[in-house]
């Protein structure tokens, strides 16, 4: 077993390792956060992640489902560090289904009445 492997580790310490956060503050402000579940539950920065664990993380453009297939307590290049999780996140959707933004010119100015009735309109407001 290399120095970098063991058989549970730090949930925090493990989203670091695999690179899915770039810094282990971030990892662990984003679980006390609560936007990371492991096997379902809330999990705290010291939940321990071993081999088979799921492992959802909510934040960015989309939900990111990963299953553990190596613990790693620290962090390794990015080719191993892919070979220790599993990513079962739904693929994104189409852009054609995104939704549209309203976009102005740039320097024309705050928008008239009319033009914010038209916005509020377009967004479903009034």
């Amino acid at each position: 077993m290399a120095t970098t492997e063991a058989t549970s580790a730090r949930v925090d310490s493990w989203l670091w390792a695999v690179r899915v956060f770039k810094s282990r503050s971030q990892a662990t402000a984003a679980v006390k956060a609560g936007h990371v579940r492991v096997n379902g539950e809330r999990a705290k920065p010291a939940t321990g992640v071993k081999v088979g664990d799921r492992v959802v993380v909510r934040g960015g453009p989309a939900e990111r489902i990963l299953v553990v297939e190596k613990v790693l307590v620290k962090r390794v290049s990015a080719p191993l560090a892919a070979q220790a999780v599993i990513d079962q996140s739904p693929p994104p959707p189409p852009r054609e289904l995104a939704v549209r933004v309203a976009v102005r010119e740039r320097g024309a100015g705050r928008p008239t009445k009319r033009e914010r009735r038209d916005l509020d309109r377009l967004r479903g407001r009034g």
